[in-house]
């Protein structure tokens, strides 16, 4: 189990700004056969060097998740 990160920014690079994205992809049986997006992950990201964290959707606000990613 790693020890939680005392350091504030980014992981990679110690940026403190970052941007929130959205992806959806597939599953697998069924919906990947006809293309039916069940999973749905927020994404973010460093806008300094790109290195990214994907979250499973569960309806937190994005401001959250930045909070997670930036310590």
């Amino acid at each position: 189990m790693s020890q939680p990160s005392t350091d504030d920014g980014c992981e990679k690079c110690g940026h403190t700004e970052a941007e929130v994205g959205q992806i959806s992809t597939t599953g697998g049986g069924l919906s990947k056969m006809f293309d039916v997006q069940t999973n749905s992950f927020q994404v973010v990201s460093c806008t300094n060097c790109g290195y990214s964290e994907l979250y499973r959707d569960t309806g937190s606000g994005a401001s959250d998740l930045v909070d997670v990613f930036l310590g």
